[in-house]
């Protein structure tokens, strides 16, 4: 196990209450919108896709795989890993102990053409947090994304996936989006490669957006298998705004 497992694995673990909330109840507080509806939204246009290629969500079986909280020891191995498959990701980063420790890796996501964003500077549950803290915890990572990388996030993930209207309106402030998750593989809870692999084809549907932590043992491993098996399914990979393309996202609206 490393250390940075170690760190975080606690705090997953109420991740995993958050995630199953969600679920189950359909967090009727909590209004999210869906990327089909975004590119309904925006006409019929062909999207646009980043330098791994070109793709119609609106026609292709799409869905999009992030990863929260790196990046971390097991980042080269994973961003070798898409690299070899073609396969663009989305990475929701930590600031403390992971952007200013690795940010060779940071600039190798952007230059790679993963979509590169922000999961908080020190994995501070927002709701529990004052303004001022929300906006340092938000500001920080993304100021670090924009000096290593020369682009802005424009996508947040907050942590637990707990949000409420102050951290919308924030993130409005600051041109952000909040984007969720459809599929979680609960790779917290587990280093069996093959347990993790099952719980995201089981859960993995069209638009879906799937959840992984490239900080625990057992998930890089599972990558492979998940990508061929659902290549075999007919899914394309694409980051999360290809999956809204020709839409975009809107800062202070939660998308899953």
């Amino acid at each position: 196990m490393t250390k940075t497992g170690t760190r975080f694995r606690v705090l997953a673990t109420f991740a995993a209450a958050a995630s199953l909330t969600l679920a189950l109840s359909g967090c009727t507080k909590l209004e999210t919108t869906s990327p089909s509806s975004v590119r309904n939204a925006a006409g019929t246009e062909q999207a646009r896709a980043g330098s791994l290629g070109t793709v119609d969500c609106a026609h292709a079986k799409c869905i999009a795989l992030t990863f929260d909280a790196g990046p971390s020891e097991n980042s080269p191995r994973l961003l070798d890993i898409l690299k070899e498959k073609h396969v663009p990701a989305t990475f929701f980063l930590l600031g403390k102990r992971h952007i200013d420790t690795y940010p060779e890796l940071v600039r190798r996501m952007a230059d790679e053409g993963h979509e590169v964003a922000s999961h908080t500077w020190t994995h501070k549950i927002l709701t529990d947090a004052k303004p001022d803290e929300i906006r340092e915890e938000l500001e920080r990572p993304n100021k670090e994304i924009e000096r290593l990388t020369g682009k802005r996030p424009t996508l947040m993930r907050p942590p637990q996936g707990r949000t409420d209207d102050t951290v919308h309106d924030i993130c409005r402030e600051l041109g952000l989006s909040e984007v969720l998750w459809s599929v979680t593989a609960k790779d917290y809870q587990t280093d069996d490669s093959d347990l993790i692999t099952e719980r995201v084809l089981d859960q993995s549907s069209r638009d879906g957006i799937i959840l992984l932590h490239d900080i625990y043992d057992g998930t890089v491993p599972a990558v492979p298998g998940i990508i061929d098996a659902l290549k075999k399914r007919g899914y394309v990979f694409v980051t999360v705004p290809q999956l809204l393309a020709p839409g975009k996202a809107e800062p202070g609206k939660v998308y899953r």
